[in-house]
């Protein structure tokens, strides 16, 4: 009988843990379950039903429920993802670190350091639990926990470089990403002793991060990795760290890499680096000025001959938009930094020739002209046919006047502003009708200080172009009033221009406007003044736009007015799709009775969810070539579903590259083309653990959660990017030789959607 009762006992045990094991095994998530996370997710909504999934049996559940709680951002999921990240199994753990650090709440700090010192962690906690700690130590950066935060990072890295036989290279690397988020005391120390390793990536990341540290003491070790190192991506980010450290003796290694490396890369970034040798930024006691402009005659004489050669081949072009163009910028753009005041004859007739076979079209070359000549480039005479881009760099120099330390003459100065007021004065007046271009003339003008250019922007909150009300009313914010008349008039205007702007399809001038009276609240003048600027804020809660909403809380909250709570004036809800139902001053097409307003239905959810990595593809055509975007639905959804619906409709067909920058980024999806379109909404961020590698394709964003139709493409690793914006997509090598091809002005000519193209 004991016999039989042990033997009992033992099988019931067996069971037990059998079932329970079973129970907690990773099971796939069902649809209806997967559109309930991802509906949460999209209207920003952590509830109940999110709870439930987060205590859910089914551990894929839980992961992907911390997935959505961290992009929601709300601080009530804090305590639950504390939990999950302290007992769970590593990949929910993983998911849960990497939430708290989207959160970027302090409150999440102490199980993030729990992690980051407890060394029996697994690498994949880790990895998350320090990519959370810079990001958490960023947005808390002055916190006592910020800087404790900051040592773990570094603490964590050292022990990497010491236990080499168990090293993790992804700890590593999002833990150098972190150290630029943290900026920890003594990072240089622990960051030169990754500039050795055998693997790249970790020496470029390290190189990076140097960079945008402004490290100095590292210029030995980067001379050497710019001059004999095989990876060009190392190269590149070596010259980058000898240019913000201002090493002149590395001078001539960066002529011969910016004139010579076989990689576009590293010349971009080799060039770039010589144009921090400003006669301005000279810190060497030693050189007097004739000594610095003697200097950086020579490094001109050499970037000129490069110039001279690629401007000869720049001709030559096929194309429209010569490829060389991208480079041949750069070089302009260092030119003009490092000659500024010299009346350069050589570098003066290079411009001028160069303008001239472009028509005008860019303005880094009209900011590098002014910068070296004045009087040239006030002389010039431009085409009457010429168009908005050219007019915008026209303005865009002027603007570079009042910020030049030397050589101002008041003739050309005066002459500057003339031009400035009689483009905006037509406007004013309706002699004209402000093109794309108009904004930056807005914004050249203003640095010349007219104490009447009050009087146009006021007049300007009127016009129709969206992108014009924007910019006056940031300008306006800039204003710093001197009497409490003043005051009032310009917070009139704004709150007038609030109003009016309730109905506009885009909310670029309800966001701008609400930033511009932040500013004028900040710039009041010092005597009382009596009337409510607190109530255009309040008034901006309850509108129909989340992101004016959001915007309008933040604001508030900001004044830290302890009555009226804004949670509470008007019931309002912070939620995407969902608008006070007494919303009643304005009716909003499309909004529906109870003010829901949302533009995606379970079965568009149902959709996106169905769509798997690999799958699905857009093959875009250019001029120059083809390349494709292989999509990453599985990670991002949602977006990579609004690509796909506005490829499908033409969205993007003949829209031109708007943005360029060498060695970063290609940037498109703008049909206005100076970089402020849009399809007229936004799509929530699904940031992932995906990262910005050479070909990854991500969205470009103004704010969180504004996404819309404008996407880039990394010419090389960016992971200062890494969980900040929305990676939905690759190129591989053979498309990224055309995406490296393309300049500003290419057109993206037609995308066509495809299935079931595989990865190459």
């Amino acid at each position: 009988m004991k016999q039989f009762t042990a033997l009992f006992t033992a099988l019931f045990l067996s069971l037990s843990i059998s079932i329970f094991a079973q129970k907690t095994q990773p099971q796939p998530i069902s649809m209806n379950q997967l559109i309930d996370i991802k509906k949460a997710e999209d209207e920003l909504r952590f509830d109940k039903m999110l709870v439930d999934f987060l205590s859910d049996k089914n551990p894929s559940i839980r992961e992907r429920a911390a997935l959505a709680a961290g992009r929601i951002g709300s601080d009530e999921a804090i305590p639950t993802l504390v939990k999950l990240l302290a007992n769970d199994t590593d990949e929910v753990r993983q998911a849960a670190a990497f939430a708290l650090g989207e959160i970027e709440s302090i409150k999440g700090a102490s199980a993030i350091l729990a992690v980051l010192t407890d060394t029996k962690n697994a690498d994949k906690v880790r990895v998350s639990a320090i990519e959370a700690a810079g990001k958490i130590a960023a947005a808390n950066e002055k916190s006592v926990e910020a800087k404790t935060l900051g040592e773990v990072i570094l603490d964590n890295l050292e022990l990497e470089n010491k236990d080499q036989t168990k090293q993790s290279e992804d700890v590593i690397l999002l833990g150098i990403t972190a150290v630029v988020r943290a900026k920890p005391a003594g990072a240089e120390i622990a960051l030169a002793k990754f500039l050795g390793y055998s693997n790249w990536r970790i020496r470029a990341d390290a190189l990076n991060t140097l960079a945008r540290l402004r490290v100095k003491n590292v210029n030995k070790e980067a001379r050497e990795l710019l001059a004999k190192d095989e990876n060009p991506v190392v190269r590149a980010n070596a010259a980058r760290v000898l240019g913000t450290a201002d090493d002149k003796s590395a001078i001539d290694l960066l002529l011969n890499a910016a004139s010579t490396d076989q990689d576009s890369r590293v010349r971009v970034s080799a060039i770039r680096a010589l144009s921090s040798f400003q006669p301005e930024n000279t810190e060497d006691k030693i050189l007097d000025r004739s000594d610095v402009l003697t200097r950086n005659k020579y490094i001109a004489e050499k970037l000129l001959t490069r110039s001279e050669q690629l401007f000869a081949e720049y001709k030559k072009s096929k194309f429209d938009n010569p490829t060389e163009e991208n480079e041949l910028l750069t070089l302009v753009s260092t030119l003009g930094a490092i000659l500024k005041g010299t009346d350069n004859e050589r570098a003066v007739k290079f411009l001028q020739e160069f303008r001239e076979k472009e028509n005008y079209a860019s303005p880094e070359l009209g900011i590098a002209l002014i910068n070296i000549s004045q009087k040239t480039y006030i002389r010039t005479k431009y085409p009457k046919d010429i168009d908005w881009k050219g007019l915008s760099g026209y303005a865009q120099a002027l603007g570079e006047l009042p910020d030049l330390k030397e050589n101002r003459p008041k003739r050309i100065m005066n002459t500057a502003e003339m031009l400035l007021r009689g483009e905006i004065t037509d406007v004013i007046y309706g002699n004209g009708k402000p093109n794309k271009s108009f904004p930056d003339f807005l914004t050249a003008y203003a640095k010349f200080q007219d104490k009447d250019f009050q009087i146009a922007l006021l007049k300007l909150l009127d016009q129709d172009d969206v992108i014009v009300r924007s910019t006056a009313a940031n300008l306006l914010g800039d204003i710093k009033p001197e009497s409490s008349e003043q005051s009032m008039e310009i917070y009139k205007a704004l709150s007038n221009a609030l109003y009016e702007a309730r109905t506009d399809k885009f909310n670029d001038a309800s966001l701008a406007i609400l930033d511009g009276l932040k500013k004028q609240y900040e710039n009041r003048p010092p005597q009382k003044v009596k009337f409510p600027y607190f109530t255009p804020f309040i008034a901006a809660i309850e509108s129909p736009d989340y992101l004016i909403r959001r915007k309008a809380a933040e604001i508030y909250r900001s004044f830290n007015i302890l009555k009226p709570d804004p949670m509470t004036v008007g019931d309002p809800s912070f939620k995407p799709y969902e608008i006070p139902k007494d919303f009643g001053r304005v009716k909003f097409e499309g909004d529906a009775k109870d003010g829901a307003k949302s533009r995606v239905v379970r079965a568009d959810y149902k959709k996106a969810l169905s769509r798997k990595n690999g799958e699905w593809a857009a093959i875009l055509k250019t001029d120059k070539g083809e390349f494709t975007i292989d999509f990453y639905p599985e990670d991002a959804p949602l977006t990579v579903d609004n690509f796909i619906n506005l490829a499908q409709k033409g969205y993007f067909n003949g829209l031109e590259i708007h943005r360029v920058v060498p060695n970063f980024v290609m940037q498109d999806g703008d049909p206005r083309g100076d970089g402020n379109g849009g399809p007229g909404w936004q799509i929530r961020d699904e940031i992932n653990q995906l990262q910005f590698e050479r070909g990854t394709v991500g969205m470009a964003l103004s704010g969180k959660d504004t996404g819309g139709s404008q996407w880039f493409v990394c010419h090389s690793p960016q992971p200062h990017l890494d969980g900040g914006y929305t990676v939905f997509g690759k190129v591989n090598e053979t498309g990224m030789k055309i995406v490296d091809n393309l300049v500003r002005g290419d057109k993206i000519l037609n995308v066509k959607i495809v299935k079931s193209v595989a990865n190459k």
